[in-house]
C-alpha cells in the first residue's frame, strides 16, 4: 500500500534557521510522521532575509533532505506564479498543506492555484491572533475582509493548534469555516534527565529572533535592574538593527555584576546540546503560538522565565518555572533575583519537574494522533 504523500508550501525552510519557529514545527511533524507520510516542501532557497542561495543545495529540483522528505527549492527568478504552479502541478499530492495566511507566494497563490483540490490545508500558524495585528493591520484585516466576502477559503480546512486560535479562525475567516485542531509537535527528547549542576554565577538563555515582538529589550531592562550576580547568552537573529542599538545602549550600560554576552545564531539542530549548558530560559516575548524553544529548554531540564502570553501556563503550580505579566517589571526583577539565591537541592527539584513535564508532553500519544488526523479526508 502506497504512503499518503503530502505537500508543505513555507517561505523558508531547512537548513535555514533564521525564520524561527514555523520551521521547526514542520521538521518536527515530518520527524514524526514520515514512517507513515512521504513528505514534500515547496520553499524557497534562501534563508529568511538572505538572498545568497543555500550552499551545497541545488535549486529548482527536487532535493532528498532526509528519509521521507524531498525538496524543492525554489530559486528567486521562479519564485512567481508560473514556477510555483509548475512545481505544484508536476505530481499528484494526496494533502497539501499552507504555512500561514499573508504571504503572497507561498500561501495565496498555491491555495489559487489548487482552489479545487480537494485537500487543502492552511495553518493559521499564529497569523490570526492579537498580537500578529501589532505589524500591517490595515493590509491583513482589509486581506481578511476581502478573503470571507469572495469565499477564498470555501473549500480549505484551517489548522489551529489549540482552541484559542481555533475561535480566532472562526472570528476573521468565518464562523462555518472547516477547523481541525493539532497542537504543534515538539522535538522528540534523545537523553534521560541527566542534572547538569547550577552555575555561580546563575546562567541565562534566551534564544529568539532579536525583536520587538519577542521582547528582547523587555528583558535586558528587567535583567538590568537585578542586584546580584546574573549570566545571560542571547542567541538569534537581529531583525531590526536600530531595534538591537536599543539593546545595545542597555547592555553597554549593564552593572558590573551582570554579564551579557551576544552569540549569534544557534544551528536548529544544536539548540537543545546549546541550552543544557544553561540554568535557566528566558524569554519575555509579546506572545507565542506554540514556543518551540521554551519546550525545548524544559526538555533539557531548564526551567523557565516567560511571559504569560503564550500556551504555556500555571508554571509556578508545575514547579517548572514562571509565566509572568510582562508589564510588571518589578515583578520579572523578583523572579530574576530569586533564582540568583537558589539552592542547589532547589535547582535540582525544579530542573528534574522541567525535564519530566516536557518528555510527558512530547510523548502524548493523542497529540500525535492530532497531527495524523489533519491528513484524514
Amino acid at each position: 500500500m502506497s504512503k499518503t504523500s503530502v505537500l508543505i508550501s513555507i517561505d523558508w525552510f531547512l537548513p535555514g534557521t533564521k525564520s524561527g519557529g514555523p520551521v521547526r514545527s514542520y521538521s518536527n511533524l515530518i520527524d514524526h510522521l514520515s514512517s507513515e507520510i512521504d513528505f514534500y516542501v515547496l520553499t524557497r532557497n534562501t534563508d529568511y532575509c538572505e538572498i545568497t542561495p543555500y550552499e551545497g543545495i541545488e535549486s529548482d529540483q527536487w532535493v532528498d533532505l532526509k528519509p521521507g522528505l524531498k525538496v524543492y527549492y525554489l530559486s528567486s527568478n521562479r519564485t512567481n506564479r508560473s514556477g510555483i504552479s509548475k512545481v505544484l502541478k508536476s505530481k499528484h499530492f494526496d494533502f497539501v498543506l499552507i504555512n500561514g495566511i499573508y504571504s503572497w507566494n507561498f500561501s495565496i497563490l498555491p491555495l489559487l492555484i489548487l482552489k479545487k483540490h480537494p485537500n487543502v490545508i492552511v495553518s493559521a500558524r499564529g497569523m490570526l491572533n492579537e498580537q500578529a495585528f501589532s505589524v500591517k493591520p490595515f493590509k491583513k484585516k482589509f486581506f481578511l475582509m476581502a478573503a470571507r466576502v469572495f469565499g477564498f477559503y470555501n473549500n480549505a480546512v484551517l489548522h489551529a493548534t489549540n482552541e484559542t486560535e481555533a475561535e480566532r479562525v472562526r472570528q476573521w475567516i468565518g464562523k462555518d469555516v472547516r477547523v481541525k485542531i493539532a497542537p504543534n509537535l515538539a522535538r522528540k527528547i534523545e537523553k534521560q534527565f541527566h542534572y547538569e549542576g547550577l552555575e555561580v554565577p546563575v546562567k541565562l538563555v534566551n534564544v529568539a529572533r532579536i525583536a520587538r515582538e519577542k521582547g528582547t529589550l523587555r528583558m535586558l531592562k528587567a535583567i538590568s535592574k537585578v542586584k546580584y550576580p546574573l549570566a545571560l547568552d542571547i542567541y538569534g537573529s537581529i531583525y531590526d538593527q536600530e531595534y538591537w542599538a536599543q539593546c545595545l545602549g542597555i547592555i553597554n550600560g549593564m552593572p558590573t555584576h551582570i554579564n551579557i554576552q551576544y552569540k549569534g545564531i544557534a544551528d536548529s539542530e544544536q539548540i537543545p546540546h546549546i541550552m543544557s549548558a544553561y540554568n535557566f530560559f528566558i524569554m519575555l516575548s509579546e506572545g507565542e503560538n506554540f514556543g518551540h524553544a521554551i519546550l525545548e529548554a524544559l526538555s533539557v531540564g531548564l526551567p523557565v522565565i516567560i511571559s504569560n502570553k503564550t500556551p504555556w501556563q500555571n508554571l509556578k503550580d508545575k514547579k517548572v518555572g514562571w509565566d509572568l505579566d510582562i508589564d510588571k517589571e518589578e515583578t520579572i526583577v523578583g523572579v530574576l533575583e530569586q533564582i540568583t539565591q537558589i539552592t542547589l537541592s532547589q535547582y535540582e527539584k525544579l530542573s528534574k519537574n522541567a525535564f519530566l513535564f516536557a518528555n510527558e508532553f512530547i510523548n502524548d500519544n493523542s497529540v500525535i494522533d492530532a497531527n495524523k488526523n489533519l491528513f484524514l479526508p
